[in-house]
């Protein structure tokens, strides 16, 4: 089995939700380990955990998704089950350049749930409807 910088990533942050269940801290090896993978965006993702802007979206139908609080305010929507988010960055980093695994909002989505860190938000179906239609400008 071929070992990628995606699997890397998956037992990191695998290692992460381990090591904060019992110290409650992310510790040095593992920051290190981020910065390692992916760049000055583990920068960016943790100022977003640190400011509780990942939410955790939910319709009473099971639907799901998370949005994101951005640095500029802008909110992103992020499916995790994709690993795709709303945002430019994502669009001209991850889907053209090709030169990142993820953006700031899908990384901050994944580091908020491994440390236990994310809003939960109830909505109604015809409101998730519209989250998940909701076209970005």
């Amino acid at each position: 089995m071929a070992f990628t910088l995606l699997s890397a990533a998956e037992e990191l942050l695998r290692e992460i939700k381990q090591n904060y269940q019992e110290t409650s801290q992310i510790s040095d090896e593992h920051l290190l380990g981020l910065k390692f993978i992916f760049g000055p965006t583990a920068l960016y993702a943790l100022d977003l955990v640190d400011q509780c802007s990942v939410t955790h979206v939910t319709s009473p139908s099971g639907r799901s998704t998370f949005q994101v609080t951005g640095s500029s305010s802008k909110v992103y929507t992020c499916y995790k089950a994709c690993h795709y988010c709303s945002c430019p960055a994502f669009s001209f980093s991850v889907l053209r350049r090709n030169d990142s695994l993820m953006c700031k909002h899908i990384l901050a989505v994944y580091i908020s749930q491994a440390i236990g860190r994310c809003q939960d938000l109830s909505v109604s179906d015809n409101h998730m409807s519209e989250i998940l239609l909701a076209k970005d400008d």
